[in-house]
């Protein structure tokens, strides 16, 4: 009897147990989907808010190095929200704290800030109204994005455990902001544990993409310095045998036309992209002399990092084998900026978070590395272990095209809508997990 006793009573405090903790877990799920219902109504309310925002940075672009009227938009706008705002690192930077109301990790969410000079057709009503100057690359709706999640972020302050600095960085498109910010002591201010940005771009308004690793292809600009007395045949010759080195390309895939990057069967979302494993030029060598020296310089595009240090040398025999190691005086990477890596372990936990959150379609796996565009992002990530997303900002059926740096440059601000609920919920998710 004692015994039988002994196990009813133990039977009892195990369902007990059980039915506590599954409790506290219904809870706990219960508590997680209140906030993310919470982040979803936020977005909604200030969505109308945030398109005038935008608009306004895009009526009043300002290049790198001068976003003077930006960094006090964006300065204000985050003091309103109370946040703790700290200006003077570096240029026109600004960065707003966001202190949870509990202690937890540090997270840092980027966004840049500078236009474009150039005078490309614009098919937006609002217009730039500084000529030659304009938002072409879609940072204004990257301010507006962060803006939006700064805003969602204080409205559940109670739930969050940790802090979020959020990075508005100047002079991205000179590739100079990031590493001068860092260079300035950005770190010894805000010493991050993870780094999150985006980048809007030609993909479907409300697509997600992402991928661990390269996100782009590495940029190089090779210089070849030859003693004259080459005759315009011979120059030909040679450089087309160079040429002919630097393609490595799938059959009949021309990865240099970024149009394709959306076409279903050979684009970004497929497995059999052609946007993976090539190297190419940038055109045509340009050809110039100086000094009684001919030069030979281009900019090549490649996916693959362990094949950057086979270049040089492989140009070099060409031209030896070719009877020319008498006219030779160097080969080199004269320009490479870094390129944008994501973590890995972050990466697959941020995928999951936003599938789980917003369904299985919401991101799309990326197979391939995009070549000419980079971000300066790269420095952060060299310090801090962060994560750069493509968000769609393309609405074909109402003939939106969100292809960067291109005339009629346009993009569907749903994506703004997008930006906001999906990356509010994820900083949310990526704060509260140990």
């Amino acid at each position: 009897m004692k015994k039988l006793a002994f196990s009813v009573l133990c039977f009892i405090s195990l369902t007990l147990s059980a039915q506590g903790s599954n409790k506290k877990e219904e809870a706990v799920a219960q508590s997680t989907n209140n906030i993310h219902q919470s982040v979803q109504i936020e977005t909604d309310r200030i969505f109308d808010k945030l398109v005038n925002i935008r608009r306004e940075f895009h009526e009043n672009p300002e290049l790198a190095g001068y976003e003077k009227q930006t960094q006090e938009r964006i300065k204000q706008y985050l003091l309103d929200l109370g946040l703790e705002v700290k200006t003077g690192g570096y240029g026109y930077s600004v960065v707003g704290i966001l202190k949870g109301d509990q202690k937890g990790k540090k997270i840092v969410w980027r966004s840049d800030m500078d236009a474009l000079p150039n005078d490309y057709p614009d098919p937006e009503v609002f217009k730039s109204k500084i000529k030659g100057i304009q938002h072409g690359c879609g940072h204004d709706i990257h301010m507006a994005i962060g803006l939006g999640i700064a805003e969602v972020l204080s409205k559940n302050k109670k739930s969050l455990k940790g802090t979020v600095y959020f990075i508005f960085q100047p002079e991205e498109e000179t590739f100079k902001g990031a590493k001068e910010m860092l260079d300035k002591g950005l770190l010894s201010i805000i010493n991050p544990d993870e780094i999150y940005g985006l980048h809007v771009t030609a993909i479907p308004v409300g697509q997600i993409m992402v991928k661990p690793n390269e996100m782009f292809a590495y940029q190089k600009k090779i210089r070849i310095q030859l003693k004259n007395g080459l005759s315009e045949d011979e120059t030909k010759g040679l450089t087309k045998k160079i040429s002919n080195f630097l393609y490595r390309i799938q059959p009949e895939a021309k990865p240099w036309e970024l149009q394709s990057i959306i076409d279903s069967k050979i684009g970004l979302a497929n497995p059999d992209t052609i946007f993976k494993d090539y190297l190419f030029m940038d055109g045509k060598f340009t050809a110039y002399s100086k000094n009684n020296e001919s030069f030979f310089e281009t900019y090549l595009y490649e996916t693959n990092s362990s094949n950057l240090d086979k270049i040089i040398p492989g140009v070099q025999k060409i031209i030896e084998d070719n009877g020319y190691k008498d006219k030779l005086l160097s080969v080199s990477f004269v320009q490479g900026n870094p390129t944008v890596i994501n973590d890995e372990k972050l990466t697959k936990s941020a995928t999951e978070i936003l599938q789980n959150l917003y369904g299985k379609n919401t991101v799309a796996i990326d197979y391939g590395q995009v070549p000419f565009f980079n971000d300066d992002f790269s420095y952060f990530q060299q310090k801090i272990a962060g994560v750069y997303f493509f968000l769609g900002g393309s609405n074909f059926e109402k003939g939106v095209i969100a292809m960067n740096h291109s005339p009629n440059f346009q993009v569907d601000e749903e994506s703004i809508r997008t930006g906001v609920r999906s990356f509010s919920s994820l900083l949310i998710e990526r704060l509260n997990r140990n």
